[in-house]
């Protein structure tokens, strides 16, 4: 691809100042959006599996979030699509069990994510370990977002720069 003045599409950086937007475009246009990235987040996580993923996510639960609801689940999901879904799921599961009504809180993320540097992963984990508190995006859910993960908006937006590279060209990291 040569770099020219045309503006990719980036579907993962809707909402943010034309500006900021235009920065990310010139990095890709003059393929430069992976040595970018790789600079910020040198290495990737070494969370590969589901019970490793659990472990992480319950030990977050556990320092931030003592009094709420358990975590059943934890895991890789590669059924997530990424743009729709946004980076991962939380679900509450309800079954009847022996005349009661059972909940379970099932966290699932984006196999994707299994490449990601560590800080993107933990971003991606504490925004989903929120809505055991805040169902909604709203301004209590963001607040305890940041409790968690003080630099959680700019891990967020990172999040999202890391996808449009993901898309464009593939993993950051040399296999």
């Amino acid at each position: 691809m040569e770099p020219s003045s045309a503006q990719p599409s980036l579907p993962y950086l809707k909402g943010y100042s034309p500006n900021i937007v235009g920065q990310i475009a010139r990095l890709i246009n003059e393929k430069r959006l992976g040595e970018f990235l790789v600079k910020r987040y040198p290495e990737r996580h070494d969370i590969r599996n589901n019970k490793a993923l659990y472990d992480y996510v319950q030990g977050l639960k556990s320092r931030y979030l003592k009094q709420s609801p358990p975590i059943s689940k934890a895991v890789y999901d590669d059924k997530i699509h990424i743009v729709n879904q946004a980076l991962g799921l939380h679900t509450q599961i309800s079954r009847v069990q022996g005349g009661k009504l059972k909940t379970k809180n099932e966290i699932r993320i984006g196999t994707m994510f299994r490449d990601a540097p560590p800080a993107l992963l933990r971003m991606i984990c504490v925004h989903e370990l929120a809505h055991l508190r805040e169902k909604e995006h709203n301004k209590a859910f963001y607040k305890l977002c940041t409790y968690m993960e003080p630099d959680y908006h700019q891990l967020e937006f990172d999040t999202r720069v890391y996808l449009t590279h993901s898309e464009l060209f593939g993993s950051i990291y040399s296999s």
